[in-house]
């Protein structure tokens, strides 16, 4: 096992070395008293320590006490410090980090400690020349073994928390996994867990499937995973906590539309994330589901997100089902035959009139939503309304189709959804 470095009293004159253990016995016979003052200075400059009651401070008493002796043999030159002298550090630093202290407040503590035990051995060094030579003769082993046993605590930090985060993936999976099975928990850690996300058996949730984009990798690799994870979990239009899983190439989220909220809330929320996950370098395609009334109907929920990933162009965006109607839904599942179907004059007009600006594919939408009233069509498209006449007649002149004959007009409707929606490169929202 490697071990720390050795803070011996190398190239020393022997009245050195006499002022240094002088010194150190004593400090070493104020030991309590020095130990004392860090405790209380690590309760003054510290918050998080502040706000802690007197059991804890017994217990960094007790941590400050055990490093001060170490650190007073170790400056003697009595022995070295080695990983296995630290374990009663390393178990402290295990039991902040289980109770939430931040790792830069443990550091600080070690700052604290080495402070005021630098204030203590030049106070009893005195002012004489040769004594305060002495107490500069510690400083080098005094920071190498701080350093030694911070980096050491910091290993331990850094070891809980990846163990936490295991842990909490672990815990999110299998809460993932039961609820895809259409069951809410009752009991135990996972009840705990849905209870923290919202979750429960009559919880309207909905879910969101998302992955890479077309050839841009694996959305649960290193390089995207935690940014479509963090992202994705930031504040939305919901307060508190939402599930977010990466799995078999996927992250999936269940976010619980809670009161006040609706689905195009959610909606408009992930959209936004997409595009700000685009801008970043992460192009992502996302599936969201209607809402599921409880968790019986999640699985329903997820094969919706699933199956709306069909509908995305392969350049990424999301297809959020809420945003569309069945009329839509089914012109954007339209197969190459049902294109085919299409009449090849009515294609060819589309297709010019894209080219061109698509006024009469605007014409054709304003008119079905004016319910064929040609003087609203044109105020709503704020043209002259025997231009909006024109317009309608050429489409029929060019198709044979006549937009006032309402089997004509749904026929071009769904051709120029069937068109739009076979667009690369759109986002289908």
């Amino acid at each position: 096992m490697p071990r720390g470095p050795a803070p011996g009293t190398p190239r020393l004159s022997e009245p050195l070395r006499r002022e240094r253990r002088r010194i150190l016995h004593t400090v070493h016979d104020r030991i309590e008293e020095v130990a004392e003052t860090a405790v209380e200075v690590m309760r003054t400059e510290i918050p998080s320590y502040a706000l802690q009651d007197e059991r804890f401070f017994d217990d960094v008493r007790e941590q400050v006490l055990e490093h001060y002796r170490m650190q007073l043999a170790a400056l003697a030159g009595d022995r070295d410090i080695a990983p296995e002298d630290l374990v009663f550090s390393r178990a402290a630093a295990m039991r902040r980090a289980r109770a939430g202290f931040a790792l830069e407040d443990w550091i600080s503590a070690f700052r604290v400690g080495r402070q005021v035990l630098w204030d203590a051995l030049l106070d009893c060094a005195g002012t004489f020349a040769e004594a305060q030579q002495a107490a500069l003769s510690l400083v080098t082993p005094l920071m190498r073994y701080v350093d030694f046993a911070s980096t050491h605590a910091a290993q331990a930090y850094v070891e809980y928390q990846q163990h936490v985060v295991a842990d909490a993936d672990r815990e999110r999976r299998d809460l993932l996994d039961q609820l895809l099975t259409g069951v809410a928990p009752t009991r135990g850690p996972l009840f705990a867990a849905a209870q923290a996300y919202g979750i429960g058996p009559r919880a309207p949730m909905m879910v969101v499937v998302a992955v890479c984009a077309d050839g841009t990798g694996d959305v649960t690799s290193t390089e995207h995973g935690y940014a479509t994870s963090a992202s994705i979990s930031v504040a939305g239009p919901w307060a508190g906590r939402t599930l977010v899983v990466a799995r078999h190439g996927e992250v999936v989220t269940v976010p619980v539309v809670r009161a006040g909220m609706n689905a195009e809330d959610i909606c408009a929320h992930f959209a936004a994330v997409q595009r700000r996950l685009a801008r970043a370098g992460t192009r992502l395609s996302m599936g969201i589901s209607t809402v599921a009334q409880g968790a019986a109907e999640l699985p329903r929920a997820y094969a919706e997100a699933r199956a709306a990933l069909d509908l995305v162009p392969s350049g990424g965006g999301v297809a959020a089902l809420p945003r569309l109607s069945p009329f839509d839904y089914l012109a954007l599942r339209a197969d190459d035959l049902a294109r085919q179907l299409v009449d090849c004059r009515v294609r060819a007009l589309l297709e010019e009139d894209r080219r061109r600006g698509d006024t009469l594919a605007a014409t054709i939408r304003a008119f079905a939503e004016a319910d064929l009233n040609l003087r609203l069509t044109a105020d709503r498209l704020r043209i002259h309304h025997n231009t909006a006449h024109y317009r309608l007649r050429r489409i029929e002149e060019r198709t044979g189709r006549n937009p006032r004959r309402i089997a004509d007009l749904l026929e071009l409707l769904v051709a120029l959804a069937i068109r739009d929606g076979a667009g690369e490169g759109e986002d289908s929202q």
